[in-house]
């Protein structure tokens, strides 16, 4: 599932159905790949968005290097 999420965020259009059946295969249902799916959209979304507006880090948060 990590390696899917990377490539989820990464190279979205790169995406195909063996991506997906590697999960199943793995045993995770459709809802479970669907769920995964919206968080990692989600947090790309909002990661996007701040850094695109130039939201600062909260104070207790190191910036990556």
């Amino acid at each position: 599932m990590c390696a899917w999420a990377e490539k989820l965020t990464l190279t979205p259009g790169a995406m195909t159905e063996a991506d997906v059946q590697q999960l199943r295969d793995a045993g995770w249902s459709d809802l479970e790949v669907h769920d995964a799916a919206q968080v990692v959209a989600y947090f790309n979304y909002v990661n996007r968005l701040a850094d695109g507006l130039g939201v600062d880090l909260e104070d207790f948060m190191a910036p990556n290097p």
